[in-house]
């Protein structure tokens, strides 16, 4: 799946709590992903900041569904994750034992290959206590970050039913 597909199938709960964190903790990025989806639809920033603000989280989840907006989707996700969902990467490094600066940003190089049973035990930890569907929003994510995915995380992601995106 790539970043803008994410958006089309997750929970909008999700992504309005993942914008309203960006709106709260980081003003810049939330106004510059704001930008970057108005200059994609040859509109102006400051009309789209006129709107309320529930209105404009509905519009930016609208427009990152779209395949010409899949790369700021997925820079949207991966800072959200890195800064704003810091516990999902410390216990899935932790559980994976990839060396981790103590906040999730990994150190050296990600495996080649991940573990499966490894893999599983770090699922199992994730799901226990975080709602599934940001568990497997989280994990797809980080499956982007290679081009073909790992092969145990997608045959993860595609036969746990507990992974569903909604």
């Amino acid at each position: 799946m790539h970043a803008y597909e994410l958006f089309q199938a997750v929970k909008p709960s999700i992504v309005s709590d993942m914008l309203m964190w960006m709106r709260e903790t980081d003003r810049n990025l939330y106004k510059t992903a704001l930008g970057g989806l108005a200059s994609n639809r040859k509109l102006r920033l400051p009309f789209l900041q006129k709107k309320p603000v529930t209105e404009q989280i509905a519009w930016v989840h609208k427009n990152l569904q779209s395949k010409t907006s899949n790369m700021i989707a997925e820079h949207l996700l991966q800072v959200y994750f890195m800064q704003g969902q810091e516990a999902l990467l410390v216990t899935f490094c932790d559980s994976l034992g990839i060396p981790h600066n103590g906040k999730g940003q990994v150190e050296g190089e990600i495996p080649e290959i991940l573990d499966a049973e490894k893999l599983k035990a770090a699922i199992d930890a994730l799901l226990e206590g975080n709602d599934p569907a940001l568990v497997t929003l989280y994990l797809r994510t980080f499956n982007l970050q290679t081009p073909e995915g790992w092969s145990a995380m997608t045959d993860a992601l595609e036969s746990d039913e507990r992974l569903k995106l909604s």
